[in-house]
């Protein structure tokens, strides 16, 4: 079975839609080599039409300049890479193919082919969005920069129950990013105030 992976750059007020005003100055070695980490953990990018467009229109010209970020715009190029779109869309980009059908019956089918170990969305905000919902996505992983942002999309949406998170790694970056790892779990069990103002220490 495959695991799905998300990987975001996020605010600490939670904005997932980057503005590169507040994430390139976080941009270090260190996010750099988390960013390789987990691509290099993919076989499959899942991403939708809004960051297959921006990832189209940038890496191959970047590849094919031969700059310091060709061997990685290479690596993006040689990826499979399955795009999720409601709207026809011409893929000029290499290894590339459109969802056909229901968004999570493709990725169901994704996950349980006996050649694919890792997925990796990257961006792409509302595919993560569903598939949360639907139970498909088995890490999180997230490069928190020390920001509010205040304004833009957020990962987490409005919803009828929350979202229960474990905590797999974290990693606390010079600049102030914290790289952490969460994979859903089920709720702790309820507890009461009664019950909760128990571990509150005398005194305080």
């Amino acid at each position: 079975m495959a695991t799905v992976i998300s990987t975001l750059f996020i605010s600490a007020d939670g904005v997932a839609e980057i503005d590169p005003d507040w994430h390139f100055p976080y941009f270090d070695e260190n996010m750099g080599r988390a960013v390789v980490e987990d691509y290099d953990a993919a076989d499959v990018l899942l991403i939708g039409r809004v960051t297959y467009d921006s990832f189209a229109g940038a890496w191959p010209d970047r590849e094919a300049a031969g700059g310091v970020d060709a061997p990685f715009a290479k690596q993006l190029g040689d990826l499979r890479k399955v795009v999720v779109s409601r709207q026809p869309l011409e893929l000029t980009w290499r290894c590339s193919e459109l969802i056909s059908g229901d968004l999570v019956d493709a990725v169901t089918a994704l996950k349980a082919d006996p050649g694919i170990t890792g997925i990796l969305i990257p961006g792409s905000i509302s595919v993560v969005q569903q598939l949360l919902a639907a139970g498909l996505v088995d890490e999180l992983r997230l490069l928190v920069h020390p920001v509010a942002a205040r304004r833009g999309r957020r990962l987490f949406d409005d919803g009828d129950a929350p979202y229960h998170l474990k905590v797999l790694a974290t990693e606390v970056f010079p600049t102030g990013v914290i790289r952490v790892t969460y994979s859903p779990t089920t709720p702790p069990a309820a507890v009461a105030y009664d019950e909760a103002k128990a571990n509150v220490p005398e005194g305080t």
